[in-house]
């Protein structure tokens, strides 16, 4: 009897033991800290490609190498079945996240967005290739779209008018953005932009958004001096209302990008002749479309300009950055040769 209660209690203790080590087991693959990053303070990121299969989506775990123990994620993942749940993405990795909680982070798709920054753009290529290092979109894809009409079209746009869409700021993105969807986005964030305070100022100047956008694009070109550009938006302004060819610089650059490709350091008088609607000292009015991406600095100050009788203004001969303004020719004359004095000066 003693014999067969010591074997009783042995095989109750072998149990107990293998019920103890499986649970062990499964607490280490289920619940225990699987997640290493280099630096604990801050978070790591898994980055899931659109079309990615079940074995890309390994691939890319593995090769974070924030994955401590390998084999206990796969197992975990194959018995929660994530090979039915591979959802595309930038996903937040945190230190001492567990298997489950891992799975569970990418079986549901909860991926985590990201600020989206541009600035300081002239050309959709340098925005497409702004934006393609920040989403998944490719650069390409984003270009294509800036030249196909019909898809243009559908937004009331042109290839010439386009860019007054994207107005430089931050915008909250998940990373897997289509172009189509970068370029729906920024049509939304327009519109919002576009308050019936702003388009009453507009209104009250006789002018529509899209102008406002072409004129502050100048602007935005003649100037970083965000203090100044209200009066520099006066002074085309008057221009406009005086019937005068707005004669800027700036548009002569771009007419110049657009047919050679060249973008110039200086404007001479062989390039104010070019032969092209950009160019406003060849054709009245204001171009076809913006010459940059203007900041919305530049487009509040154009809806809000200085009111004054100025016309000319040239870069002031101490070099800081400003400009000096003149009523009338012979002044704005004076101050051109101070300015070329000052220049041939500085380069002795």
């Amino acid at each position: 009897m003693r014999t067969r209660t010591k074997i009783f209690i042995g095989v109750l203790a072998f149990v107990f033991f293998i019920i103890i080590g499986a649970g062990f087991f499964l607490y280490k693959i289920v619940l225990s800290d699987n997640i290493k990053l280099p630096d604990n303070k801050q978070p790591g990121y898994l980055f899931i490609p659109t079309g990615a299969t079940y074995a890309d989506m390994l691939d890319s775990i593995e090769s974070t190498g924030y994955i401590k123990n390998i084999q206990f994620f796969r197992w975990m993942a194959l018995h929660k079945k994530l090979d039915a749940h591979v959802h595309p993405g930038r996903y937040e990795i945190l230190d001492g996240m567990s298997n489950n909680d891992l799975i569970n982070m990418l079986k549901s798709g909860r991926q985590k967005p990201l600020n989206v920054t541009f600035n300081n753009i002239t050309f959709p290529p340098q925005l497409a290739g702004s934006i393609s290092k920040q989403i998944e979109a490719d650069s390409i894809a984003i270009i294509r779209l800036f030249n196909n009409e019909k898809y243009l079209a559908s937004y009331g746009l042109t290839k010439e008018t386009a860019p007054i869409i994207f107005i430089p700021n931050t915008y909250e993105f998940y990373w897997n953005t289509t172009a189509d969807g970068f370029f729906k986005r920024m049509k939304v964030e327009y519109d919002k932009f576009w308050t019936n305070e702003r388009k009453l100022r507009a209104e009250l100047l006789n002018l529509s958004p899209l102008e406002i956008t072409i004129i502050a694009s100048i602007v935005e070109k003649e100037t970083n001096k965000n203090d100044e550009k209200e009066r520099i938006a006066g002074v085309y302004l008057n221009r406009l209302k005086r019937g005068w060819k707005l004669q800027a610089d700036p548009t002569t650059v771009y007419a110049v990008y657009r047919e050679t490709g060249n973008i110039l350091n200086r404007v001479l008088w062989v390039h104010t002749q070019l032969d092209n609607p950009y160019n406003t000292y060849v054709y009245s009015g204001l171009p076809p479309g913006p010459i940059c991406f203007p900041s919305i600095s530049s487009i509040d100050a154009t809806l809000k300009p200085e009111k004054h009788q100025y016309m000319f203004f040239v870069a002031s001969s101490d070099f800081s950055g400003y400009h000096r303004f003149s009523t009338n020719y012979n002044q704005h004359q004076r101050y051109v040769r101070e300015y070329q004095l000052a220049l041939r000066q500085q380069l002795q």
